[in-house]
């Protein structure tokens, strides 16, 4: 059917704007498509990289509650090698730190606790993590140890966790036999606890102890 002139027109129009522009529109519609494809491939990779991280997890419980250490220590090793991004390599690191201390290796919980420190991509993890570190050292207890725990603790707290930051800042100047600071810390820890989100009540008395044996609240 012939065109008539209005038509034609339009068409002639058309004609001369995909000349003109053809090299771009196919340009940003194959830079759409690829980033699509990208994201598509990333997000099959990153599911597939949570569920292998899981199944290696659970492994590493299942030796956990066997009482193997050995095998316990390899998947949180194997973890960290192979799945650090995951939430689950932060958690087995936290994990082997715990079986590492309970045995009496402050060396290797303290490895452990440090890596977890730089690489969680969980807040609440990442808080655990360097709030645990920071207790080991105080209990090593050498200069060294002192100035780690010092420089994390100067670090700005976690949001939401600021309760166990001061707490451990207190714990530090008790250390340091530095008396004052401490009940100043530790009362900072005890007017956050309203805006805690959460903080179990064992804790709450436990700080409260801390307070009460440096000269409890100031009046």
């Amino acid at each position: 059917m012939p065109l008539d002139l209005e038509e034609q027109e339009q068409l002639d129009q058309f004609k001369a704007f995909w000349h003109k522009y053809r090299n771009l529109i196919t340009g940003v519609l194959t830079a759409a498509l690829l980033v699509y494809a990208i994201y598509s491939g990333y997000q099959w990779w990153r599911n597939s990289q949570a569920a292998s991280a899981a199944q290696l997890y659970e492994t590493m419980i299942s030796a956990v509650v066997k009482g193997d250490k050995e095998q316990s220590f390899q998947a949180a090793d194997d973890l960290q090698k192979q799945y650090a991004r995951t939430p689950y390599s932060a958690m087995a690191s936290l994990v082997a730190a715990k079986i590492a201390s309970d045995s009496g290796d402050a060396a290797k919980a303290i490895m452990y606790l440090r890596w977890a420190a730089a690489h969680a991509s969980n807040d609440g993890y990442l808080a655990l993590a360097k709030m645990r570190l920071v207790s080991q050292l105080i209990e090593g207890g050498s200069t060294q140890d002192s100035a780690e725990a010092d420089q994390i603790l100067k670090e700005t707290p976690v949001k939401g966790y600021e309760v166990l930051w001061y707490e451990r800042r207190g714990d530090w100047y008790l250390a340091q036999k530095n008396t004052a600071q401490a009940r100043s810390s530790y009362e900072a820890a005890w007017k956050q606890l309203d805006q805690a989100k959460e903080f179990p009540e064992e804790a709450r008395r436990l700080l409260k102890v801390k307070l009460d044996a440096v000269g409890g609240l100031a009046k």
